[in-house]
């Protein structure tokens, strides 16, 4: 979805499960042996109108530099509760100035012996 203004759009970019390991919970098990998430982030962005006439990616939100971070930051974490990684991932996400609403989305496949998934949402805007 892009929505235009004058001088800049605004663009909804999804990533979308991103499957990742770390130490979550607080149990003995959980605290010694990583276990998967499943990240989904929902990111509303400035997209320059230059960028959208020329296809020059100069000035562009850079949603592969946010992965990056957002791995480096649950792959080297420890983390007790679902909610503190998501509300973390969120503020990080938040942090680019051209995002201007963001919805994270953070499983933890397996946590309940008759659910496929637990899952913890937040969401920010400017």
């Amino acid at each position: 979805m892009i929505i235009q203004s004058q001088n800049k759009s605004m663009a909804l970019i999804r990533i979308k499960n991103l499957a990742l390991q770390t130490f979550i919970g607080f149990n003995p098990e959980e605290k010694v042996n990583k276990q998967e998430v499943i990240i989904n982030l929902e990111m509303e962005v400035d997209v320059p109108a230059h960028a959208l006439e020329t296809d020059d990616p100069e000035g562009i939100y850079d949603y592969k530099k946010i992965t990056k971070q957002v791995i480096s930051l649950v792959e080297e974490g420890r983390f007790h509760l679902l909610e503190v990684l998501t509300h973390k991932i969120l503020v990080l996400v938040m942090e680019n100035q051209k995002v201007k609403k963001a919805i994270v989305q953070v499983d933890k496949p397996g946590a309940l012996r008759f659910a496929e998934s637990v899952s913890a949402e937040m969401e920010a805007r400017r």
